[in-house]
């Protein structure tokens, strides 16, 4: 069933929120600030997910695309509104979310630190940058914000 803003008070966590960012427990991510992913774009939600995987992806992607050499973080977050399905993802590329990516114009409250999680390796990491440098490239690099 489609999680939507007037249906998402049966999704369970924990959730999680993959990044750059150096955050403390009580911070709130909220929308409006600058995209992890598209140069120049601000962002109109805040995007997390229930998967460990897809937030160890949204952390690798976003400190490699900022060319910090970092390892990214990952926070386990609260939403403190509704949310909805990601459909950056559900919609175009895995039909019944089972990535388990939602977004919500609501803050997200940090509760917490996800500090032993497992990356993927150069080889992988490089093919996904190397696929979204293509999509780049053909203009399909669309983010529906």
């Amino acid at each position: 069933m489609p999680v939507t803003y007037d249906h998402w008070e049966h999704v369970e966590g924990p959730f999680f929120h993959g990044t750059k960012a150096t955050l403390q427990v009580g911070d709130e991510l909220v929308p409006g600030h600058g995209s992890n992913y598209q140069d120049g774009r601000v962002s109109n939600n805040i995007y997390f997910t229930a998967a460990v995987e897809t937030a160890v992806w949204g952390a690798e992607l976003a400190t490699a695309l900022a060319g910090t050499g970092e390892r990214g973080r990952i926070y386990v977050v609260e939403p403190l509104g509704p949310f909805e399905d990601d459909p950056n993802v559900t919609d175009k590329r895995f039909p019944g979310n089972p990535t388990r990516s939602y977004r919500t114009r609501s803050p997200l409250r940090v509760v917490g630190e996800l500090d032993d999680w497992q990356g993927h390796s150069p080889e992988v990491l490089q093919g996904m940058l190397d696929s979204l440098a293509r999509l780049r490239e053909q203009g399909l690099d669309v983010i529906e914000d």
